[in-house]
């Protein structure tokens, strides 16, 4: 009598051609699922590629739409790849993006520095906001070892409290009924570019972007960070300042996601809402994944994933899709890529075994 036996085998190498495909068949593989989420929640099939391309990509309204949505969602695409590169997993980007676009307002309401340099300080002092907010895990976790998953998880419930607090409190418009600060002064707002609400934000994000490129592959702390990302033991034995290389690409991560922040604020809504950044953490981890922690690659995929932003308005308000389905067609396409990329990494397979006889001496 013989029986079976699986068997999970890391692959010594995983070619191009094999990695390649698999990433491609994942995504294609969590796009179909995502269509028939949106066929099953009742969006029609006859005008879907109408409303998630044609009107998102190739419509001057659409592409305007999507461009704006998407210069925060390359940040937080990039903040969230200089962490996890890292394998630092920062699930506070909204955390330090409201704080951000809070270090911006405070800099407009308090009419800080001259009215010629307000802008770069606003920007300025998201950044620092950001990499504030995230420099307490990032000490806790070289201190003493906690776990920046809780750490920055509950920091963010701490920033919207705070944001909480000043909408309803000190910062609230005394000539608005709702929860928004004071709109900003002229020369405290991103000059719009004629092209929809689309602001010179996107030149930002376009410039960190090739920055971060060029820091992650053509610079010497980019060959730390690979070292430091596969195994930090080896690159403590090699001497490489692992430390050093960690405190910056987390504070980087952080100061990215407030820049974010800011750009919302200093862009798009020219004062503080109660409404920006909600669920970027998923996005931007969404964002670096697809893209493989790429730099570069975010920036396709941050366009791409506005688009879908872009259409899931266009679904709720013609056809009563939630925004959730949003959410579920994002997460969908994360968890194929993750099992089809490791099956690509792993080999399965399936042994045949002999039972053993009675009284058969074991070998």
């Amino acid at each position: 009598m013989s029986s079976f036996r699986l068997t999970l085998e890391r692959r010594q190498q995983v070619s191009t051609l094999r990695s390649t495909t698999t990433y491609i068949l994942g995504l294609l593989l969590g796009l179909g699922f995502g269509l028939l989420v949106l066929l099953s929640a009742g969006a029609p099939a006859a005008t879907l590629l109408d409303d998630l391309v044609i009107q998102v990509f190739f419509s001057a309204m659409g592409l305007a739409q999507t461009l704006t949505l998407a210069v925060p969602l390359i940040l937080v695409g990039l903040a969230a790849t200089s962490a996890m590169r890292l394998r630092f997993w920062n699930v506070g980007i909204e955390g330090q993006l409201w704080l951000g676009a809070i270090g911006a307002t405070l800099v407009a309401l308090s009419d800080f520095g001259s009215e010629s340099l307000r802008l770069p300080t606003m920007l300025l002092a998201s950044a620092i906001a950001g990499a504030a907010w995230i420099a307490v895990p990032l000490i806790l976790k070289l201190r003493a070892g906690v776990n920046e998953l809780v750490v920055t998880l509950l920091l963010s419930n701490v920033a919207y409290l705070l944001l909480q607090h000043l909408l309803f409190g000190a910062w609230k418009d005394p000539v608005n009924s709702f929860p928004v600060s004071p709109r900003f002064d002229e020369n405290e707002q991103l000059a719009s570019l004629g092209f929809g609400n689309l602001h010179s934000g996107i030149y930002v994000a376009l410039g960190i972007t090739l920055l971060m490129t060029i820091l992650v592959q053509k610079s010497r702390t980019g060959f730390y960070v690979d070292v430091i990302g596969r195994n930090r033991t080896t690159a403590l034995a090699t001497g490489i300042p692992v430390t050093a290389t960690i405190t910056l690409m987390i504070l980087l991560s952080g100061a990215l996601a407030g820049l974010a922040g800011g750009l919302i604020v200093i862009g798009v809504e020219h004062r503080l809402t109660q409404t920006i950044g909600i669920n970027t953490t998923f996005s931007g981890i969404v964002i670096a994944f697809i893209a493989r922690f790429n730099p570069l690659a975010v920036l396709p995929t941050a366009i791409v994933l506005a688009g879908i932003y872009n259409a899931g308005g266009t679904l709720k308000v013609f056809y009563g899709i939630p925004d959730a389905i949003v959410v579920l067609i994002q997460g969908m396409v994360l968890l194929t890529l993750l099992m089809v990329q490791f099956f690509s990494s792993y080999r399965v397979s399936l042994l045949r075994q002999s039972a053993q006889q009675p009284g058969q001496p074991s070998t």
